[in-house]
């Protein structure tokens, strides 16, 4: 039987019912969702699946990340809300790769963990898979494990099992709006261009679970700077900003007095500016230039703690921003970043 897998939290228990109630049958993987957004969210959803199957010794394929594919399928319908039509439209997209994946095995039995979700809905799954079985010739196996306090058990053994547990479906069309009705950014579908790993963020979840150890949850005020530019008479001038700087305006022009050397104040902002050496004095690094630093930043931890060296808190809002040489001229920063309410895992002490 073939095992359309979209998710490690709703495929651990489905596994085990299904190696019990059908104990002489080979059960193989198929992981297949190019619905799952972005690219790094669908990598560390499988990679928890591939944990999972190997703890049941069940061989998993990949299929292919057809994106491209799956989003030409429900063109027209990425304003439905979710358990909508688009719903039914991807629902039928998986399960037509898994009759053929199946197909191309020798095997014609096929069946989804996609009916663990609780967010999914039953007749959905059952429209999509009849259409499946009549246009494949395939047999789908149709199981409630829900009931009867499966869905109860599903979580407490997904926790038991140390398992990745997200908080949207994996599509787009369903994240965004999920986002904005919670007043926060989609952080999922945007990364630092310098690849520095952010609070909450799903490189941050990556690293995470690739340890096998027991995790906490803990709620906290995230930040994104969204967009930044220091400029003098129009032309931009190479800065790095520091985390959590969050101007009270888009818009701040004004001259910086200098309060010692390295570092100056201005105003206007309020606002600070370090010289590099400043910086590099208070961070113990050694950056030759700022591009070297953009390219390279430290860890978000560090920065909060040379933060917290000038202001005497880490969550001071102040705008900190690095420079090569404290400017002596009038500068114009301009920024738009955001703080919000957010909750992210942690390893759990012991």
């Amino acid at each position: 039987m073939v095992v359309h897998i979209c998710c490690s939290v709703d495929s651990h228990y489905f596994l085990k019912k299904l190696r019990e109630k059908y104990p002489k049958t080979l059960l193989r993987g198929f992981f297949y969702n190019p619905n799952i957004h972005p690219e790094s969210e669908y990598k560390l959803r499988l990679m928890d699946v591939q944990k999972s199957c190997k703890e049941y010794q069940i061989e998993l394929d990949e299929g292919e990340y057809k994106l491209a594919q799956w989003q030409e399928a429900v063109k027209g319908y990425e304003h439905f809300p979710e358990k909508g039509k688009r719903c039914v439209i991807c629902f039928e997209e998986r399960l037509k790769e898994t009759a053929k994946h199946a197909l191309s095995l020798g095997e014609k039995e096929i069946t989804t963990t996609l009916l663990m979700s609780p967010q999914k809905s039953f007749a959905q799954l059952e429209d999509a898979a009849k259409k499946i079985e009549q246009a494949y010739n395939v047999r789908f196996i149709w199981e409630d494990f829900r009931s009867g306090g499966g869905t109860q058990a599903q979580f407490a053994l997904s926790k038991k099992a140390r398992l990745y547990h997200q908080n949207y479906c994996g599509c787009v069309y369903a994240l965004l709006p999920q986002r904005a009705a919670q007043n926060k950014p989609a952080t999922e579908m945007f990364e630092p261009i310098n690849k520095q790993i952010q609070p909450g963020s799903i490189q941050e979840r990556i690293a995470l679970y690739k340890k096998d150890q027991l995790k906490r949850r803990q709620g906290f005020l995230n930040y994104r700077l969204l967009s930044a530019r220091v400029s003098q008479k129009e032309k931009t001038v190479p800065a790095y900003i520091l985390f959590y700087s969050l101007p009270n305006r888009t818009r701040i022009s004004g001259r910086f007095e200098v309060i010692e050397d390295g570092i100056a104040w201005c105003s206007k902002g309020p606002m600070i500016a370090l010289d590099l050496n400043f910086f590099n004095n208070l961070a113990g690094t050694n950056f030759k230039s700022i591009t070297n630093l953009l390219s390279s930043p430290l860890d978000v931890d560090e920065e909060l703690k040379i933060r917290e060296k000038i202001e005497g808190n880490i969550y001071s809002l102040t705008p900190i921003i690095i420079m090569q040489n404290l400017p002596k001229e009038k500068i114009l920063f301009e920024c738009k970043a955001q703080i919000f309410h957010d909750v992210r895992e942690l390893l759990a002490r012991v």
